[in-house]
């Protein structure tokens, strides 16, 4: 089974930065993506970054221009650079692979780290 190893959240200060990193474990194939969401309590789990293994990055458009993915294609670990933190980016934040293969597409899960961003 995929594992997805995920760490860096926290509380932090309006304004500030916290870096999440994901981690997946042993080798898999077929990756086509990775990438992070959230959800906030009461309201759906959303897209916050993804990036494919060619390097394409998609962000949620509450995001552009202050959260950065990156992938380390060799570890299959990608990391979300998070600047000029909000209040309402507070939310548990999962890891996400997307894995496709002849047989079918698969989506992986990290279990959650909760980032809550208050003064």
């Amino acid at each position: 089974q995929v594992q997805l190893v995920e760490s860096g959240g926290g509380l932090v200060q309006p304004g500030g930065s916290l870096r999440l990193s994901c981690a997946a474990s042993g080798y898999i194939s077929g990756i086509n993506a990775m990438g992070w969401y959230r959800q906030a309590p009461g309201k759906q789990r959303e897209l916050v970054a993804t990036i494919t293994t060619s390097g394409i990055t998609n962000y949620a458009d509450s995001v552009k221009g202050r959260f950065t993915l990156s992938r380390d294609a060799a570890k299959n670990t990608v990391s979300l650079q998070m600047n000029s933190l909000k209040p309402e980016d507070t939310a548990v934040y999962y890891c996400n692979l997307q894995r496709r293969l002849a047989v079918g597409t698969y989506p992986y899960w990290g279990q959650g780290t909760q980032v809550t961003v208050s003064s």
